[in-house]
């Protein structure tokens, strides 16, 4: 390892639905978080890991900073404003507008008093002119005193190149907090859940949006058959017209998002999966603390 090798940790913020698990997932290389046109699909703050000869960078995935709805909603607030306590570097994604909308600049209220680096990173800057941007650019930098700002696609990879030697000239010297080989903090099981789950958002219609949540009852390799993974998964809903329209016609539906859950689970494990899936009903399982904590949301953890 270098002498002057640089590691600390990195907030990816912003509103719900601007790109950040998609720019994460991109400058890993890898797809450690869940990403869908529906807001409020990243629910607890993702570690992912990013080592280079120069450094390490742990990034935290936050939740999208919104106004709460309820006690899921408040608690993925609480882990999105807790996480910016807590690290070296914050990257605010925004998408490339001259509105600043309240929830803007409840985040620059935020940032203000922190006393931690800012990189502005304008996404989604393919689809939109040149002069757009521009403006965009011209509108932020009255908003907040930022230290850098780059424009990009995470999605069309256009400018993304520049985000990492950015990020490293405001870390620290230190050593790795993880082994080189390290992706992800995250356990298997949860990025599993998060893979079904992320199915079925892509798979259902806008009427069942964030009220789902996905449980791995088991997840064990077959005795006797070291390239087989089973895997039992429980769909939790809200209601029993939503737990229909999960299933579908003659179960259509169920078998869309477990089919296209299966494809990338192996790709993850490296070994063919045996997945099964169920749908249940839990009436408002979103404002109870116990079902909250069940599905893998700790406030403790906060």
């Amino acid at each position: 390892m270098k002498d002057n090798f640089k590691s600390g940790f990195a907030a990816i913020i912003g509103r719900p639905n601007v790109g950040k698990s998609t720019l994460m997932n991109h400058l890993i290389g890898q797809k450690i978080a869940i990403t869908s046109k529906k807001p409020q699909t990243t629910r607890n703050r993702i570690q992912t890991v990013y080592t280079c000869e120069d450094g390490q960078i742990v990034f935290l995935d936050t939740p999208g900073i919104h106004k709460a709805k309820n006690k899921l909603g408040e608690y993925m607030v609480q882990v999105a404003e807790r996480t910016l306590k807590d690290v070296d570097v914050i990257l605010w994604l925004v998408e490339p507008t001259t509105f600043i909308g309240a929830g803007e600049r409840h985040i620059a209220d935020q940032l203000k008093g922190l006393h931690v680096p800012v990189i502005l990173i304008i996404n989604k800057v393919d689809t939109v002119d040149k002069d757009v941007i521009l403006k965009a650019i011209d509108t932020y930098r009255k908003l907040y005193d930022f230290d850098e700002i780059i424009p990009c696609s995470a999605l069309r990879n256009q400018n993304t190149e520049d985000i990492i030697p950015c990020i490293l000239k405001y870390l620290p010297y230190g050593p790795m907090f993880y082994d080189e080989d390290t992706v992800t903090d995250q356990p298997q099981r949860q990025i599993a859940a998060e893979i079904i789950r992320e199915k079925a958002l892509h798979a259902l219609d806008a009427e069942i949006p964030h009220g789902i949540a996905v449980a791995i009852d088991s997840m064990k390799e077959r005795p006797g058959k070291r390239n087989l993974v089973d895997i039992e998964a429980t769909i939790i809903c809200e209601r029993d017209s939503h737990k229909g329209i999960i299933i579908g016609k003659q179960g259509a539906m169920l078998k869309k998002i477990g089919s296209n859950a299966r494809y990338e689970l192996e790709r993850m494990l490296d070994a063919r999966v045996n997945l099964k899936i169920w749908v249940k009903v839990r009436k408002d399982w979103r404002d109870s603390d116990f079902m909250i904590k069940n599905f893998g949301y700790n406030k403790k953890e906060i």
